[in-house]
């Protein structure tokens, strides 16, 4: 199975600012491919604990890498769970690069792990939920619009997780967000299959990625040894419960998405696809 070629389509995705960011690597695979991409985060910027990201300039040095490859990029800053900002946002992109052929969803936030229901916060809560799954379903609803109004189809993918199909004792609140997100992409890709567009979602499992930098921070702190030196001691536990022996990449992300939004998954709709190293298989 090949990466096919986009050249002529226009993809959004969200969740773009992380130097080590699933989102960050998506756009770029998407823009090798031939596509032009629309990269959108709550910031332009965001920090990174990994050695030798400090210099790294978020939004902007994308669009840079995405046009030294030939392409057409805009960067856009908007909370995707504020729905006058997500509107203007997917207008803007459709107003400068002409349409939307692809939504990618990658925007989400993990919350404070381990911490059990009988402790949680309710603001947090509400802040998961806002942005992991009001805010899939207020990027989705211009996306969909534009796509069914164009005639000409469409893919969206969307991030849930091992969470959202499992359960993660610690972390009820992250996990339940996701779960909603497979129930959105499920009834959404119902309601426009007869459109050709295809809504399908993307479960990753362990993944090397920004997403849990805090938690090595705190980790680091506590144990008062290097960002480095916990990164290492959590990624060697967590490996030896991955069948194939390692955390996932960014990349290994990249590859699923590069197929769910070609024509090679023109006949797929409504699936949550597990990326996880076999952790789990059902």
């Amino acid at each position: 199975m090949g990466h096919e070629d986009l050249s002529g389509k226009v993809a959004l995705v969200t969740g773009a600012t992380a130097k080590r960011g699933m989102g960050h690597a998506i756009a770029m695979r998407l823009a090798s491919q031939g596509a032009d991409v629309a990269v959108l985060d709550k910031i332009a910027v965001s920090r990174s604990l990994f050695p030798g990201d400090e210099g790294w300039r978020g939004l902007p040095e994308e669009v840079e890498a995405i046009e030294a490859m030939g392409r057409r990029a805009m960067a856009l800053t908007a909370d995707i769970g504020k729905v006058d900002e997500v509107e203007a946002a997917v207008s803007a992109v459709i107003e400068r690069l002409g349409r939307i052929d692809m939504l990618v969803n990658c925007a989400a936030i993990r919350g404070t792990p381990n911490v059990d229901i009988v402790d949680g916060d309710a603001g947090e809560w509400k802040a998961l939920f806002d942005i992991n799954l009001l805010g899939a379903f207020l990027v989705s609803r211009p996306v969909v619009r534009h796509m069914i109004g164009r005639g000409q189809g469409g893919k969206i993918v969307h991030f849930a997780s091992l969470a959202g199909r499992f359960g993660a004792k610690g972390n009820a609140a992250y996990a339940a967000s996701k779960w909603g997100v497979i129930g959105l992409v499920q009834t959404l890709a119902l309601e426009v299959a007869a459109h050709r567009i295809n809504v399908n979602a993307v479960c990753p499992g362990m993944i090397v990625t920004n997403l849990r930098d805090d938690h090595i921070a705190a980790g680091a702190r506590r144990e008062q040894i290097t960002p480095e030196a916990f990164r290492a001691k959590e990624y060697e536990m967590v490996t030896k419960s991955i069948p194939i022996g390692r955390m996932g990449t960014v990349d290994d992300i990249a590859d699923v998405v590069s197929f769910l939004v070609s024509s090679q998954s023109d006949y797929m709709t409504g699936q949550s696809l597990n990326v996880c190293g076999g952790i789990r298989m059902d």
